[in-house]
């Protein structure tokens, strides 16, 4: 069975563009399929998530603007190490300097096979599923996708969506992310991807035919309570990002 892995981000600034520098190392590349919900939550709720010093930062423009929330669910296709063999491991790393990015606050991973954690945000559930499959219909296909994670503690995700696919468009950016269990925590990121947003509240897009979703439990309840908005949801077909550290990390 392939490694499925669910992630929940508690806020997210805009992605900071980095250059490229030799003294980074690189200790993975992932491979994924993902689907990202961007809510709008309560100001207070999202800064309640964050360690004291930081700031909750709404998107400001794109099909997410405004959202402070995205929940991303991620079906994990490949984990290579730096020679690019399949690998369970990484690397931690020191404590950075710098305190203005994107966060990670809560999550689940599926399967012990998915690349590790050193963030702190994820816990095992309980029981893990996850369906995607595509129909082709004259020259075009309709996605359907099932995700439900049960995890400790009475917690529970689930969404149902189904949507026409329609032309992707592909995207490079580098990113910083940090973990919002452990501040100290971060990794760069090179992304490489294909984008199909496919509803935009501001961009007026919607190929949505069926959606539902949930969030419940000790770690969900407060962010899920009837009063988020959704923003938007984009699918990533397919999904390659580069793992970096900074090279004084052991």
């Amino acid at each position: 069975m392939l490694p499925r892995t669910f992630v929940i981000a508690a806020s997210m600034t805009l992605v900071f563009i980095l250059s490229a520098s030799a003294q980074e190392k690189l200790v993975g590349t992932y491979g994924e399929a993902r689907t990202s919900l961007a809510f709008k939550i309560p100001d207070a709720t999202a800064q309640s998530m964050l360690p004291r010093g930081w700031l909750a930062s709404p998107f400001s423009a794109g099909p997410s603007k405004g959202a402070n929330l995205v929940v991303t669910f991620m079906d994990w296709l490949v984990a290579l190490d730096p020679d690019g063999r399949p690998t369970k491991r990484s690397q931690p790393n020191k404590t950075p300097k710098t305190r203005r990015w994107q966060w990670s606050s809560q999550g689940f991973r599926r399967h012990p096979a998915t690349p590790p954690d050193h963030t702190g945000i994820l816990g095992r559930p309980n029981r893990g599923q996850c369906e995607r499959c595509a129909r082709m219909m004259m020259g075009f296909s309709t996605e359907e996708e099932s995700w439900k994670f049960e995890g400790e503690n009475g917690d529970l995700v689930e969404l149902e969506l189904q949507f026409a696919r329609r032309a992707t468009t592909r995207t490079k950016l580098e990113a910083k992310v940090y973990s919002a269990v452990k501040p100290e925590f971060y990794r760069l990121y090179r992304i490489e991807a294909a984008v199909d947003v496919v509803r935009s509240a501001d961009g007026g897009t919607d190929r949505v035919q069926k959606y539902s979703f949930k969030g419940s439990g000790p770690r969900f309840r407060a962010l899920f309570d009837g009063s988020e908005q959704l923003v938007s949801i984009t699918s990533f077909p397919w999904f390659s990002r580069q793992a970096f550290l900074p090279a004084q990390a052991k």
